[in-house]
């Protein structure tokens, strides 16, 4: 289970969007971040100080010895949780509710962007996809069900090599798995 300051860190829409970035990216410097992120070196170096409290990013080697500079990279990759995870504390339990309100906003904002650029010439090879289905399942099943598609996603995101010269864009993908009635 993680701890709900990890949680809590990396909901906040700057920080997941610092993050994310250093999933796709890879080690960066403080500057290169607030750049591509369009947010001022010291809101983002704030943002990283507490997501590297939480464990998620860690500080790195600067690449070309200069000492003067901050680099950072992703100490992990992924979170996987429930808000069902903290309902021993009530207080836990209120931040993970937020937690997950701020994720399911920023999935959905995606897609959305994404249906408003599907027009957008970098895009026109790119089709999104999308599935759902209704089944019957037990907790554990539910829960064997989360694990295989974060597996699926894993296995899929080391299966690609991004030295081989095709030409990629970040994609995201999202997937929620509830009870629910027809």
């Amino acid at each position: 289970m993680e701890d709900i300051s990890v949680i809590t860190a990396v909901h906040h829409p700057l920080r997941r969007r610092i993050y994310d970035y250093l999933l796709l990216y890879g080690t960066s410097q403080v500057t290169a971040l607030s750049r591509a992120l369009d947010s001022q070196v010291g809101s983002i170096s704030h943002h990283l100080r507490m997501l590297e409290r939480a464990g998620v990013v860690e500080r790195a080697p600067d690449p070309t010895g200069d000492k003067r500079t901050s680099w950072w990279a992703v100490a992990r990759r992924g979170l996987s949780w429930s808000t069902d995870d903290y309902a021993y504390s009530p207080a836990d339990a209120l931040l993970a509710r937020e937690a997950q309100r701020q994720g399911i906003r920023l999935q959905f904002e995606r897609l959305q962007r994404w249906h408003r650029s599907r027009n957008d010439p970098a895009y026109a090879e790119y089709d999104g996809y999308s599935t759902d289905s209704t089944a019957w399942a037990s907790p554990e099943e539910l829960q064997d069900l989360g694990a295989r598609l974060v597996e699926t996603m894993r296995e899929w995101q080391e299966s690609i090599d991004l030295e081989d010269g095709t030409k990629r864009t970040p994609v995201f993908f999202f997937a929620h798995v509830f009870p629910t009635v027809p």
